[in-house]
């Protein structure tokens, strides 16, 4: 097929046009929302730790690692009552584990282990059974197994050093998962997504477009963290394939103008929807420079006068007059909001004020959080 040189106008301009266009910040409604009871559960369990070379609990400080020793031992057919027991190579430890969804008897998974009483460090430890329970009480998982540090703490006569956290470890699974917990998605007569940063706006674009995807009105947004789906005739009994389909789907989320403050660090974290209405600023500092240079007052010859020192200070003031008075203009995007702020030569912590200010003048269109 022969191309005339429209054609090939028509097909270069084409080309820049959506080379130029701008690229809409499509994700996943797998990123955005989570399938309603699908979601993992907390176990948690007390256990010990034995092994240790020396670093464990203090028995006579910490009661409830020696009760526990014992009731371990006479379990085993040991009777340790009224005896004096001062070993250092156990520690109590709470041991912390998430089940995940649709997990099945059998299936590993990993624990963290954590000390309760004064051990130095759970170095070269091993976990006894431990039962880990969820919520309603039932025992779900039992764990055991070597602990792993990612610290180390070694002391002499004078010194002591620590890298990391030595009392806190994982076991790579290190738990067997005993029960399961019954849930069976395929019986569901309805699916609904919740969204995890909750939005009225995304809320309602996730069900346009899974609305669009099936060709029918399934979809429909319950409120902003919610949207409820009535399940096709053709996904009837085959969840699996419906969820599939619906998290591939790609939506822009939308969010509020928002500007995160954190003072401890001077961190800030702005949105791309952040407005300023027009306003002035001017940002001066006030320094002011004592210096002292004392000096020694020396008295007459053959007079009864004492040598002192007098004091001698000199004051300087510097009201930072070379700051001007800037305007930010009305609607000003993010980038030119920050450009001009840099522009005054302030740091993040003046910024953080700047912008409190702006905010209390109404003149910042979006929420300020301060962490």
């Amino acid at each position: 097929m022969p191309f005339n040189l429209r054609t090939i106008w028509l097909l270069t301009l084409g080309a820049l046009l959506a080379w130029t266009g701008p690229a809409l910040a499509l994700s996943r409604v797998k990123d955005l929302a989570s399938i309603e009871g699908v979601r993992q559960n907390q176990l948690v369990g007390y256990g010990i730790v034995v092994g240790l070379n020396g670093t464990g609990d203090t028995l006579n400080n910490i009661p409830f690692t020696k009760q526990s020793l014992q009731a371990m031992l006479e379990r085993l057919g040991v009777n340790t009552r009224g005896a004096t027991m001062r070993t250092q190579n156990l520690a109590a430890v709470m041991v912390t584990a998430s089940l995940p969804p649709f997990a099945a008897q059998g299936t590993r998974i990993d624990v963290t282990v954590s000390s309760l009483g004064d051990a130095k460090s759970l170095q070269g430890g091993t976990l006894l059974v431990t039962p880990l329970l969820g919520a309603d009480g039932e025992v779900y998982a039992l764990a055991q197994g070597s602990v792993a540090i990612a610290g180390f703490a070694a002391e002499g006569e004078a010194a002591k050093i620590t890298r990391g956290v030595p009392t806190n470890g994982r076991i790579a699974n290190g738990a067997n998962i005993e029960r399961e917990i019954a849930f069976r998605l395929n019986d569901a007569r309805s699916l609904r997504l919740s969204l995890r940063n909750p939005d009225f706006t995304t809320s309602k674009r996730i069900a346009a477009a899974i609305n669009d995807f099936m060709g029918a009105d399934t979809a429909e947004p319950s409120d902003p963290a919610t949207v409820t789906i009535q399940i096709p005739a053709r996904y009837q009994g085959n969840m699996i394939r419906l969820v599939t389909d619906v998290e591939q789907l790609k939506v822009e989320p939308d969010q509020t103008a928002k500007v995160i403050v954190d003072e401890r660090s001077g961190i800030i974290v702005m949105g791309r929807d952040v407005r300023v209405s027009t306003v002035a600023i001017a940002q001066g500092n006030l320094t002011v420079t004592i210096t002292e240079q004392p000096q020694v007052s020396q008295p007459n010859p053959l007079s009864n006068g004492e040598t002192v020192i007098v004091p001698r200070s000199a004051v300087k003031v510097d009201t930072g007059d070379g700051n001007k008075l800037a305007l930010v203009k009305e609607g000003v995007t993010l980038r030119e909001l920050v450009d001009g702020l840099n522009a005054l030569g302030v740091g993040p912590r003046d910024l953080i004020s700047i912008l409190q200010a702006i905010k209390a003048a109404g003149a910042l269109q979006a929420d300020i959080d301060v962490m």
